[in-house]
């Protein structure tokens, strides 16, 4: 997920960053030779980190990032609603609820839950690895957790499906070999 990146947006350009969080960017465990290239999990941690900071330095008045709040983070999300490829109905369509709708709409594309959850779970690591310490960290912040809690389950009543944390599956017994039985214990006495 290319979110408003410099190849989706040429006035966005790669930002640097003052202060004690940097957003420069560093080795990790994925990237641990200087011959290996990065992930492709690393590369977009990279791009929506770069994508953060630059949504930082366009705000009006410019943020550092060691001022930015969770609320900060809510507005970079609405703000990257723009961008969003799935259509979310709105309460007065007559799709509303609909998973399958029989006709086009005119409710707004928005970005999908899992995507922005996926968002925020790279940029809290990114933010950490950029010197952020973890309990400060406004990507962690309750109201981001709440607002992406309240967008999930929205999305979910306007398409009319649920979403269900996935259970773990029982591990499945090692019984598809038959197992030979032990020899007799010949001992005598």
């Amino acid at each position: 997920m290319d979110l408003a990146s410099s190849s989706a947006n040429p006035n966005f350009s790669s930002p640097t960053m003052g202060g004690s969080i940097t957003s420069s960017t560093t080795p990790t465990a994925a990237a641990s030779s200087p011959s290996s290239t990065p992930s492709r999990y690393e590369n977009q941690k990279r791009r929506d980190w770069n994508t953060f900071c630059q949504y930082l330095r366009n705000h009006r008045p410019p943020l550092s990032l060691p001022m930015c709040s969770g609320a900060h983070v809510l507005e970079f999300l609405r703000y990257l609603d723009q961008f969003g490829k799935t259509k979310v109905h709105n309460q007065t369509c007559p799709f509303f609820g609909l998973p399958n709708p029989p006709a086009p709409c005119p409710c707004p594309l928005r970005q999908a839950w899992g995507s922005l959850d996926a968002l925020i779970g790279r940029l809290r690591a990114a933010y950490e690895e950029h010197g952020g310490r973890p309990e400060g960290n406004p990507f962690g912040a309750r109201a981001v957790r709440i607002y992406l809690r309240e967008v999930r389950d929205f999305q979910a009543k306007a398409r009319g499906v649920s979403y269900e944390k996935k259970r773990k599956r029982p591990k499945p017994k090692a019984t598809s070999t038959p197992q030979a039985a032990p020899p007799p214990d010949s001992g005598a006495g």
